[in-house]
Parts: C-alpha cells; structure tokens; sequence
C-alpha cells in the first residue's frame, strides 16, 4: 500500500514542475528588465507565488486522481482499479468539472 498513487504522483509533479519553473524564471525576468534590477527576494517569492498557483491550477486533475487512488475506494466502496479506471470513473461522475471539485 505504500506505493499506491506513486506513479500519478510523478503523473502530477512533472508536469507541474514545467509548467512553473519556465513561468517562475520568465516573470522575474520580466520583473527584473522591467524595473532596471534585479528582482528582491520578496519579489522572487511573489513570482514563484503566482507560477506555483497557475501550475496547480492546471495540474489539479492529475491531482484529484492521485488522491482517488491513494484512498483506494470511491464513495461505495468500490476500488480502483488504476490510473485509466480512476480517469474513466471521475469523469463518469461529473465530467470534466469533477476533475476541479
């Protein structure tokens, strides 16, 4: 049971991690050009904010399929059998929104 929800768990982190470290570098980049310096600490944080919150926005569905699988059962008490059947079943529920919910 240990390793249940390890390979979506990488599913999630990959994607995640290009998504916010192009977005992180880009804005404190443009922060810095934009105000002649480089950016502070504080800003570098609020940049790193903003990518990270973008990034699990968008990474959120593989979220909520990682945490299906690591609870290992639905509702009733029917298991899930993988990351395919966990996709299938989440979106038989509610589509597309249920993936954000």
């Amino acid at each position: 049971g240990y390793y249940v929800g390890y390979f979506t768990t990488v599913m999630r982190e990959i994607p995640f991690s290009l998504i916010q470290f192009p977005i992180y570098e880009g804005l404190k980049k443009r922060w810095s050009n934009w105000q002649g310096h480089q950016v502070s600490p504080l800003q570098s944080a609020l940049c790193g904010s903003v990518a990270g919150g973008f990034s699990a926005a968008v990474t959120t569905p593989l979220d909520v399929v990682k945490t299906r699988l690591m609870l290992g059962k639905d509702a009733h008490g029917v298991a899930y059998k993988g990351t395919m059947d966990t996709i299938s079943r989440v979106f038989a529920e509610g589509g597309v929104a249920k993936f954000f919910s």
